[in-house]
């Protein structure tokens, strides 16, 4: 069992790297993204969005072509703002955020999301997305 001092170091190293993650998707560096996480990462995308057809993603690669291949391909540009992360124990972060995206039809949207990441020893390995599904669903159709 982890003392509360070694949960409070943990929670806050973990939100460090969940932050250089934001960071590097934000510059492009999705290589930078994929080495975070675990090579068994479990991926989930939130139940109603169409990207959910693959879940779970299991393996950066998967992850990469199932999820951000795809985001890149359907969209004029996808943006991550208002990002706030709030560290929790049990190797948990949550962070809270809002998709200011347009998607290749013209269509722009911002909608509410959050994001529930699992670590290990460092590395990402799992991920939930929790996202207005309708608000995607609409830009995207």
């Amino acid at each position: 069992m982890k003392t509360h001092e070694e949960n409070l170091k943990n929670a806050t190293e973990n939100r460090a790297i969940i932050a250089g993650l934001y960071q590097a998707f934000s510059t492009g560096n999705i290589p930078g993204v994929l080495g975070a996480m675990d090579a068994n990462i479990h991926w989930n995308e939130a139940e109603g969005n169409a990207y959910a057809d693959g879940n779970p993603y299991i393996g950066p690669e998967a992850v990469l072509n199932g999820v951000f291949a795809r985001i890149g391909a359907e969209h004029e540009y996808f943006n991550l703002k208002d990002i706030e992360l709030h560290e929790m124990f049990n190797d948990k972060v949550l962070a809270t955020l809002r998709y200011d995206a347009k998607s290749r039809n013209g269509k722009s949207y911002n909608a509410q999301v959050a994001h529930f990441w699992t670590l290990k020893d460092g590395k990402v390995v799992a991920f939930q997305q929790y996202v207005d599904t309708k608000k995607l669903s609409e830009a995207l159709n």
